[in-house]
């Protein structure tokens, strides 16, 4: 079944330009060969010159051109990825991740299990475009920021951004946007600027409401010494990426997350956004979410409190595991220290520290072979730690975005001292899926009892099937409202 809207939605929210709809789908011009987002400022056209397409993707395949006035492929991403665990949905989120770019169609499909046939026909017949279609729209959304906001010349922009050739990189910009790199740069240039070599600001937009602070004070008070700093109002946290390391810097704006990235290598630069995307939520329609949770009197006055809240995501799956092993059955600040031990012995050290960000969290291969020096914890949990780290490393547990949960699931119980809890918080965070639900945790069943909530987790698990699917956001209120 195809996210695009109902025809008439679609042109009443182009109409009302609503930007609640942006990522959702783009609308395309017919009279003029241009594709916008749903809240363009441009006068709306009419109803029987435009054509409606789920992704740009599919608009650039059709011959349309973005619109330099609202910039439909900045969008926030369509929330559907997240909610849904379907081949499409698994694949969007790895393509997101720049597989294609590194691995080609064949390793998209490897990855999903599926023939690169299959996957192509499912994402053509729902998305109107195949996993080379939606890389490209990708890659030109790459080379546009990395023109708009740095000096690096376009040869360097064409290779960091996955393009073949200069000759391919300046026809698809002159495709997809109707000019040529020269005169992007000509326009909006000053938007942003390159400070030091391989470091980018790019703005991060979201659907608003957002409870900033709620999701970054779940993000500082969780800070392990070395890969995590928090200075003033922004985030900090140092970044393994397919090509190299890297660091991120994140602050939440009005209506849009501030984001600097000092890269070692520039082809991680649309991984490293969508990750910084991922971790904070932003793809998140958080209208819908608020709605469907208030129908229940219990949580009503949390989402009156706390509008537009956010699930913490992940940079890295084998991480929020770890956190995860290690956060059994101790405080949130002794979890931090043991982790910030486990980051020294094991992290690979970054070649230019950024401030407090001196290491990148250890591999799976380190952690499997780990000493009990550099696991400070009980004989148990080291033995969690390193069969953890063994079957990350030998792929009997994938933690990547475009896994499924209830597999990772299955597999991350099948470790010894891994249970449903564990399992559970690794999918809400490192796979974002909008419905994990932890009803033994302390915390939870503590917040349960002051909210009204039945506290046994068979009834709360029984009370919880109408907060569907968005019990991981119900969980977020509760943990909240337990601390507050």
């Amino acid at each position: 079944m195809s996210p695009l809207p109902e025809l008439d939605v679609c042109y009443r929210a182009v109409s009302s330009r609503d930007a609640r709809f942006d990522g959702w789908f783009v609308m395309a011009v017919q009279t003029t060969g241009i594709y916008c987002r749903p809240s363009c400022p441009a006068m709306t056209p009419r109803r029987a010159n435009v054509r409606f397409y789920p992704t740009v993707a599919a608009a650039q395949r059709a011959g349309f051109r973005a619109c330099l006035r609202c910039r439909p492929d900045a969008a926030p991403g369509s929330p559907e990825w997240n909610t849904r665990a379907d081949l499409v949905a698994r694949a969007m989120r790895l393509i997101g991740d720049g597989v294609v770019e590194r691995d080609g169609v064949a390793g998209l499909a490897s990855r999903l299990g599926y023939t690169e046939r299959h996957l192509h026909r499912q994402l053509v017949a729902e998305l109107g475009a195949g996993p080379l279609a939606l890389a490209r729209a990708q890659r030109a959304q790459t080379a546009r920021v990395l023109i708009e906001t740095t000096k690096v010349s376009f040869a360097d922009i064409a290779f960091a951004s996955g393009f073949a050739s200069i000759r391919q990189f300046n026809d698809t910009i002159r495709e997809v946007f109707a000019a040529t790199p020269t005169q992007l740069r000509a326009k909006f240039h000053g938007n942003g600027s390159e400070s030091a070599p391989g470091t980018i600001t790019v703005r991060l937009p979201y659907r608003p409401p957002m409870d900033a602070e709620g999701l970054m004070g779940f993000l500082r008070s969780r800070r392990v010494t070395g890969i995590e700093e928090w200075d003033a109002d922004t985030y900090k946290r140092a970044l393994r990426l397919p090509h190299g390391t890297g660091t991120m810097a994140l602050a939440v704006r009005d209506g849009y997350v501030e984001c600097t990235l000092r890269l070692a290598d520039l082809r991680d630069l649309s991984t490293a956004v969508w990750r910084a995307r991922r971790l904070l939520d932003l793809d998140a329609d958080p209208a819908a979410i608020d709605a469907a949770l208030a129908t229940d009197p219990a949580l009503e006055p949390l989402v009156l409190k706390r509008p537009g809240i956010r699930v913490p995501g992940a940079v890295d799956g084998l991480e929020i595991a770890v956190r995860a092993v290690v956060g059994q059955q101790i405080s949130v600040a002794a979890a931090r220290t043991v982790l910030g031990r486990i980051v020294e012995a094991l992290g690979e050290p970054l070649a230019e520290p950024d401030g407090g960000l001196t290491h990148v969290f250890p591999t799976a291969q380190a952690l499997a072979a780990a000493p009990d020096e550099a696991l400070p914890m009980p004989a148990a949990r080291r033995r969690t730690i390193r069969e953890l780290g063994a079957a990350v490393a030998d792929g009997r547990v994938q933690l990547h975005p475009g896994a499924a949960a209830d597999e990772v699931t299955e597999a991350l119980c099948a470790l010894p001292g891994v249970g449903p809890w564990t399992a559970g918080y690794v999918t809400m965070r490192a796979l974002a899926d909008p419905d994990s639900f932890l009803p033994t945790d302390l915390g939870v069943k503590r917040a349960a009892d002051l909210n009204g909530l039945p506290t046994d987790p068979a009834a709360l698990t029984e009370r919880a099937k109408a907060w569907r699917p968005w019990r991981a956001y119900a969980l977020m209120h509760l943990w909240h409202s337990e601390a507050s």
